[in-house]
């Protein structure tokens, strides 16, 4: 059994195409069913079944497809490490972020640590973030979701208050605090189903007995403000998207209860090899956020003052 057979294995178990993948390995089509039939020989059993054209993956292969995973994610982790150990670790970091607002400042605040770092951001749904994870293609995740899963370590590193925005006018604009419940009758701006703080937010709705009506919802947060100011309803604002300046002059209104909170934390794969600049950011991402909650904490109090229930 050679190493060139199990890329080839896992590339033909991936596409389940004999043709697709010798074009996607670069190499002739009866090569590679050759070096398959060989593989299968080795192993002494049969990894594909073939009707005609057709390949698909049986049982065995799928068993197989497992351990061959686990072998080249080793392998791939072994020239990382060692790259790492003889000064030639990769300077890239690769993130996937659910939470868009905090990355501008995150991010610059770690280059002028180390300007020599290269960042590469994505947008993944979380089970599309596990999978990045656990393959390599991504060093860490930063949401709202926690993630539950035995291969993958999750840090929290931030609870910050989920409050409501009003627009200029609204009957909430004197209030300190309300109760989720008063607001049933109110109409609301929103994200689309799918998101996190969507989520989290229909779910506090429930908790205070009531269906939120949805007078609008998109998939842009940074349009959320504005749609609250031209007065189409009031939104749920995590305390994070106080900073942003489209919300600086719409009345901010606490919820007394439920309590409505939401926690940030980061993930990364237990199986992955952490480079010395991955574990310099690890560490950031701590400090970083540590300070960001006392600010948070500040803005909440600064956008209270002068309000009387």
């Amino acid at each position: 059994m050679e190493l060139l057979q199990l890329h080839y294995f896992k590339k033909v178990a991936e596409l389940e195409h004999m043709t697709l993948a010798a074009e996607a390995l670069n190499i002739a089509q009866p090569s590679l069913s050759k070096a398959i039939s060989r593989l299968e020989e080795d192993i002494g059993v049969k990894l594909f079944e073939r009707l005609n054209r057709q390949i698909k993956l049986n049982d065995n292969g799928k068993m197989f497809l497992k351990r061959v995973d686990a072998v080249l994610h080793e392998l791939q982790e072994a020239r990382r490490e060692l790259h790492a150990s003889n000064e030639e670790a990769d300077k890239s970091l690769k993130l996937s972020v659910t939470i868009p607002r905090v990355l501008p400042d995150l991010i610059s605040g770690f280059l002028q640590k180390q300007p020599a770092v290269h960042f590469k951001q994505y947008v993944h749904t979380v089970s599309t973030m596990t999978d990045k994870l656990r393959n390599g293609e991504l060093d860490f995740c930063i949401t709202s979701a926690p993630f539950e899963s035995e291969d993958i370590e999750w840090q929290p590193l931030i609870t910050e208050e989920i409050l409501l925005i009003a627009p200029p006018g609204h009957w909430l604009e004197t209030k300190h605090s309300v109760t989720l419940a008063e607001l049933r009758e109110e109409a609301f701006v929103s994200m689309n189903e799918g998101h996190g703080i969507r989520g989290l937010t229909d779910t506090y709705c429930q908790l205070a007995g009531f269906q939120p009506h949805i007078a609008f919802e998109g998939d842009e947060p940074g349009v959320i403000g504005d749609l609250v100011r031209n007065g189409l309803g009031i939104a749920f604002i995590p305390a994070v998207s106080l900073t942003g300046s489209k919300v600086e002059q719409l009345p901010v209104v606490r919820i007394s209860e439920p309590v409505c909170e939401r926690t940030i934390g980061a993930a990364w794969s237990s199986r992955r090899f952490l480079s010395p600049i991955a574990k310099q950011f690890q560490h950031y991402l701590t400090s970083y956020f540590h300070e960001l909650e006392g600010k948070l904490h500040a803005i909440t109090a600064q956008r209270m003052e002068g309000k009387s229930n």
